[in-house]
């Protein structure tokens, strides 16, 4: 089992950057992929990023990709999402996600239900 508690959202402004933080509790952070998700209202929860439990692997959602950067600190229990050049269509509620996972990543979006611990979620307001 793990915890996780998202932080770092804010109200900015658009080209303007954020980053998001996810600590996780628990043993072994590193047996965990990690990913993060956003859900803006009305819309479904989509995927944004993720990375490999060694921090080796990444990929990231066409429409983020070159703006957006995940990273992991396993020693800190902690996972990263650097935000860039944000946009208004950035704007939504980001969450992290664990997933028990040994192997690597499959270079494709991942569907919510393919991890099964949440955050809380942190709010991330793009104004144009």
């Amino acid at each position: 089992q793990v915890q996780l508690v998202d932080s770092g959202g804010g109200l900015v402004q658009a080209g303007d950057s954020l980053r998001l933080s996810c600590v996780g509790s628990g043993r072994t952070f590193s047996n965990y992929r990690m990913g993060w998700f956003r859900q803006a209202p009305g819309n479904e929860r989509e995927f944004v990023a993720e990375i490999s439990g060694s921090g080796g692997s990444t990929y990231y959602r066409d429409s983020v990709r070159g703006r957006f950067t995940i990273s992991r600190d396993n020693a800190k229990n902690t996972v990263y999402l650097q935000m860039n050049g944000l946009k208004p269509e950035d704007t939504a509620v980001y969450l992290c996600a664990a997933k028990s996972s040994q192997g690597g990543l499959t270079g494709r979006p991942r569907a919510a239900n393919e991890y099964n611990y949440w955050g809380q979620g942190t709010k991330v307001t793009v104004s144009s």
